[in-house]
């Protein structure tokens, strides 16, 4: 179960994969619902950031020479301002238009676990528009790549833990297996980033993002947040209502649910996709559903060559069969993939895990999982036990016969023996105060269900939150539906507030 990309993660993962990305590919008392920046933000208004030449990321090339990075100090623990502090890393493309130059805009295109330094150069073109008026600007969060990156494992230890541990144990010995694992990845992370793991949470990399726009030089903070970037945009807003500027939130999480209420989420997500992508295709959704659950216990049963000297599992085929639902556009790919798969052929399956799961071509794991399970656990509380995973079991079944049983088990396994105390139980999205934040929910979203917006929306506060519904398919719309991509654009260059309610289709 390791780094298994969360379900919260089927990855609410992930990195959100919208149509401007497509051409690359929560320990002190302090809770949410408290003002809590610790009295730090003013004394970090004087930063002095020394934008240079960006260096090349970890398997990366250098972007271009438009591009600047820097780094900006903030306190590791908020409770102690004058103690240890650790560097985030930013990045920058400056406005084209100089004369009209509006400020700064704040990136963060979800995770928990995305670099924005390294994704922002290779979805820039996406938001060519904006950049005209806008300074273009990425971040790591804490615990992220080049700011203070959590590690957890190595390649080996990784690869072992995807071929070997079933993510939806069908014995008492693989359930054993499954519970073990994910207490020694978080071994592993107290062992290797110890120092920072009790401060790699939500509410604290919101609080980053105070002292950022301040040394930005910003009055107010200008922020899209896609995916996991909508519950750090709420973090923020909760926090900060008085420094919220024009912000969008696209692919909406859900702040209403626990770690339990996001997994069903997913559930009845992911298999709405599913059904939509069979439906689209011709084929009765039920009795699509059904040929995908009998191929997963085949696999099961006797894993897939995959014309390589490594198999394709249950988990894996789960994961190959997740990732092409997050765009339409990939919905093809997955129709090889399961036509190969019953053929006898795990080859295309497995390309698509390794994708999501951060591998590449020379067996090399990226740390993005590492990261997104280190801050998701020291946000939220829960930590349910196998025997409380299991009893999901009916239930989940019952919401997604493919994906169910996996986001069942994942409560358990998840955030299991963590050596880090969560936050709270849901995020504090409440923002009295602030200026309008638009919400962004698309109807066929399957890793932040469209309900999710609506819920983030009424949480904002009236005359805060601004429902903008997109009816389509894919996790994230704007760049992908122009008629959202227009609004988008108005509300930021031209401070438009759509109608609340507004439908595009």
């Amino acid at each position: 179960m390791v780094a298994h990309a969360r379900a919260g993660t089927l990855a609410a993962a992930a990195l959100l994969l919208t149509g401007v990305l497509a051409g690359c590919e929560d320990g002190t008392d302090d809770k949410p619902g408290k003002r809590a920046d610790g009295g730090t933000a003013s004394s970090s208004a004087s930063q002095h950031l020394d934008w240079a030449r960006c260096e090349a990321s970890e398997g990366g090339e250098a972007p271009g020479s438009e591009w600047r990075c820097a780094t900006v100090k903030v306190p590791l623990d908020y409770a102690k301002p004058k103690g240890d502090t650790i560097g985030i890393a930013l990045i920058r493309k400056e406005a084209t238009d100089r004369g009209k130059r509006l400020g700064s805009m704040l990136f963060n295109f979800g995770g928990p676990g995305g670099s924005g330094v390294s994704i922002l150069p290779r979805a820039a073109a996406g938001y060519a528009t904006l950049n005209s008026r806008y300074d273009l600007v990425g971040f790591d969060p804490r615990g992220v790549a080049q700011s203070a990156g959590v590690r957890c494992r190595d390649d080996k230890a990784q690869e072992k833990a995807y071929q070997h541990v079933d993510m939806t144990p069908d014995t008492a010995a693989e359930e054993a297996a499954f519970m073990a694992d994910g207490a020694d990845f978080g071994a592993g992370c107290a062992r290797l980033s110890g120092k920072v793991l009790p401060y790699v949470g939500t509410t604290n990399a919101a609080r980053d993002m105070d002292l950022i726009r301040q040394a930005l030089g910003d009055e107010k903070l200008t922020y899209f947040g896609m995916s996991y970037g909508t519950e750090l945009g709420g973090t923020y807003a909760h926090l900060f209502p008085e420094h919220v500027g024009r912000t969008v939130l696209d692919a909406v999480v859900d702040p209403t649910a626990d770690a339990t209420g996001h997994a069903r989420n997913q559930a009845t997500g992911f298999q709405r996709a599913l059904e939509n992508y069979f439906e689209d295709r011709g084929e009765d959704p039920k009795a699509g559903t059904r040929r995908v659950a009998a191929l997963l216990k085949r696999i099961d049963a006797e894993p897939l060559p995959t014309g390589t000297d490594r198999e394709l599992n249950e988990s894996l085929a789960i994961t190959g069969i997740v990732t092409p639902l997050y765009s339409k556009d990939s919905w093809p790919t997955l129709t090889r993939a399961l036509d190969e798969a019953e053929n006898g052929s795990g080859a295309t399956l497995l390309q698509l895990a390794d994708s999501y799961n951060g591998r590449d071509e020379n067996g090399h794991y990226d740390t993005q999982n590492h990261s997104q399970r280190a801050i998701s656990c020291a946000d939220g509380k829960a930590r349910p036990t196998a025997a409380e995973a299991k009893a999901l079991l009916p239930e989940f079944r019952k919401l997604s016969p493919v994906f169910g049983p996996f986001l069942a088990w994942d409560t358990a396994g998840w955030c299991s023996g963590w050596p880090v105390a969560g936050e709270h139980d849901d995020p504090e999205a409440s923002a009295p105060g602030a200026g309008p934040v638009l919400v962004v929910g698309t109807t066929g979203d399957p890793a932040t269900p469209y309900e999710g917006a609506r819920r983030m929306a009424d949480e904002l506060g009236e005359g805060v939150g601004v429902l903008l519904s997109n009816e389509g398919e894919g996790h994230g719309a704007y760049g992908g539906n122009s008629c959202v991509t227009s609004t988008v654009d108005s509300y930021f260059l031209d401070g438009e507030v759509p109608v609340d309610g507004k439908t595009c289709s």
